[in-house]
């Protein structure tokens, strides 16, 4: 039986990249472009507002905010003035709206992007369909260095979406939404990252071929999985996942993974067995493992990840359990 989330916070658009900074959680809200801090009482702060919808965030060594502008393809800072200024431009790499971002201890950056209009596409279509050859075009990761200059780039990877440091900071596991599986990446000496490795798969290589066949085996998987579609359906589903925000558990090893394709935050190990899951009332977008002692899984979640629907609708939430 899993394990349920409370409600803490609700009226949002699409909130996002859950951070603890400072003995408080801040978030960005995807549908109207801010970014707000929550301490836990009363309702959360909005901080500032981002011009082309806010995205991912980090801080540098000396306190300074980062945040992705996702339609703009920037990274902005926020100065200790307050002025937000263009920390980097990757319109030049990117191939639809930027996304989220690790911020590591040096101050080095990496961020990821869809690859392509995701949300026009699926407005459409069904997401299954997204597979059928050549499939969904592959996208880097970009490596910053503290000044916002550009590192290098990855190999392409689909969708590369939440990302983790390891405790020794020798890598970092990014979550490739649309392969439905979590990708180990080595560090550099520059700061760079180097060749993909897997970390974990979370749909079973028979269906991940069957989505992705060129033929008639191909065709009917993608029909069979656009009407298994339909929430209520998708909601009693345990399997794939289709990894959004990732957070390291308590126990540094194993991996809280939100779920983008139901209400449902899932811990896996390293291979892909799950070993925990916690429900959430709606499609889980991002999680984090934190609080004051640390224990409590915080998850964002949505009635839609469409930005101009959720900016509608309002019914983001913030929802938490203790572990």
């Amino acid at each position: 039986m899993k394990t349920t989330a409370v409600l803490a916070l609700s009226g949002l658009g699409v909130p996002e990249c859950l951070r603890w900074h400072e003995g408080a959680l801040w978030f960005s809200g995807l549908a109207h472009g801010t970014v707000h801090r929550w301490d836990g009482t009363g309702e959360a702060e909005t901080v500032l507002k981002v011009p082309g919808r806010a995205g991912g965030l980090g801080w540098l060594p000396d306190g300074r905010l980062l945040v992705v502008s996702m339609d703009e393809g920037r990274v902005y800072r926020r100065e200790a003035d307050g002025e937000l200024v263009e920390h980097a431009d990757l319109r030049h790499i990117v191939g639809g709206p930027v996304n989220d971002m690790l911020v590591d201890p040096q101050g080095r950056a990496y961020v990821g992007n869809f690859g392509f209009d995701y949300h026009a596409f699926t407005r459409e279509h069904p997401n299954s369909l997204l597979y059928a050859p050549p499939g969904p075009p592959r996208t880097p990761v970009a490596c910053l260095a503290p000044d916002g200059s550009l590192l290098g780039l990855t190999e392409p990877l689909l969708f590369p979406n939440g990302m983790l440091r390891t405790a020794d900071g020798t890598a970092v596991v990014v979550a490739e939404t649309l392969a439905m599986r979590l990708t180990r990446l080595p560090v550099n000496a520059d700061g760079s990252l180097g060749r993909p490795q897997p970390w974990a798969a979370l749909i079973s290589p028979v269906l991940w071929r069957l989505v992705n066949h060129p033929g008639l085996p191909g065709r009917l998987t993608r029909r069979v999985s656009a009407l298994l579609d339909h929430p209520a359906v998708a909601k009693r589903s345990a399997s794939p996942v289709a990894p959004d925000g990732i957070a390291w558990d308590t126990d540094g090893r194993t991996i809280w993974v939100a779920n983008a394709l139901r209400g449902e935050c899932v811990r896996v190990a390293a291979g892909g067995r799950v070993l925990d899951r916690v429900a959430t009332s709606q499609h889980t977008l991002s999680c984090l493992v934190a609080g004051q002692d640390g224990r409590t899984l915080f998850a964002a979640t949505v009635p839609t990840d469409d930005p101009l629907r959720a900016a509608e609708l309002n019914g983001g939430r913030i929802e938490m359990v203790r572990l």
